[in-house]
């Protein structure tokens, strides 16, 4: 496995490997890996003969009172997790080599990136959007692999990718959860053991709306979205935003809405917790 640190070094082994013949997928991360990653790697694989990983917690998605310096860390973890699952190369670049002092270029995406998460983290997707094009750039992929628990971000992503034209195939997998249904995230570790054995709720919740739904897709929304509102206090979540929208462009549902996303994110003491179901409603 290659461990790859400047853009130079990047580029030339993908270049390398694309004059082999070889398709290359690539999976971008934040490191602190988990099996919600380890799923995605295996997507790629069964999509790429080359698996490539980026692990760069990206500082220009944080907002100025946010994680960026706590977001957990173990490169000896992630190393030891994509040799497991014979990834081919990770792309660890330091913030220098992705940004100069005097970068004044961003990519902002400027319909599906307004509301949701982007209430509360207004720079977000902009930083999103920034650094997976300059991913794109240093690692050249054919596949790239997200996760459907960032619902808003793989949907910015993929249109950015069908407005900039890059030749990308994206792949949107599923959420991967832990046994009470609490999606994995690296977030995760922040919780306390009370906390951490409340926050299933998110899913109990959601699940219970997504069985509503498909039992009369015609169920009052407001009602929904304030029975999910309900069970999230209860459980001691402190809410940030509980969503019915539409899957295809992030707004309020119409009659020819055919897919409903119910997403929310919920503090559970200081640690906000995202999480989504997608259901069909004709």
């Amino acid at each position: 496995m290659e461990v790859l640190k400047t853009i130079d070094t990047m580029q030339a082994y993908a270049l390398d490997q694309k004059r082999q013949g070889h398709l290359i997928a690539v999976v971008p991360t934040m490191g602190y890996l988990h099996e919600g990653h380890m799923s995605l790697i295996d997507t790629a694989r069964r999509h790429a003969e080359i698996v490539v990983v980026t692990i760069f917690v990206n500082p220009t998605q944080f907002g100025p009172n946010e994680d960026y310096n706590t977001y957990p860390r173990d490169w000896e973890h992630d190393v030891r997790l994509c040799r497991q699952h014979k990834v081919d190369a990770i792309f660890a670049p330091d913030p220098a080599a992705m940004y100069a002092p005097d970068a004044s270029t961003w990519v902002t995406e400027e319909k599906l990136s307004r509301g949701l998460c982007a209430k509360t983290r207004p720079i977000h997707f902009r930083g999103v959007a920034t650094v997976v094009a300059k991913l794109f750039n240093a690692v050249l992929p054919d596949v790239a692999v997200f996760g459907q628990k960032d619902a808003q971000q793989a949907m910015v992503l993929k249109r950015m990718v069908r407005d900039l034209n890059f030749p990308i195939q994206m792949i949107i997998a599923p959420i991967v959860r832990e046994e009470d249904g609490l999606a994995r995230s690296s977030r995760n570790k922040y919780l306390s053991a009370e906390e951490r054995r409340a926050a299933p709720a998110i899913y109990r919740a959601l699940s219970a709306a997504e069985a509503k739904l498909k039992a009369d897709p015609r169920s009052d929304l407001t009602a929904v979205k304030n029975e999910i509102s309900s069970a999230l206090t209860a459980a001691g979540g402190r809410i940030d935003y509980v969503e019915a929208l539409d899957s295809d462009n992030l707004e309020a549902p119409t009659e020819t809405t055919r897919e409903l996303l119910l997403a929310v994110a919920v503090y559970f003491g200081k640690t906000r917790l995202i999480d989504n179901v997608l259901v069909k409603i004709h």
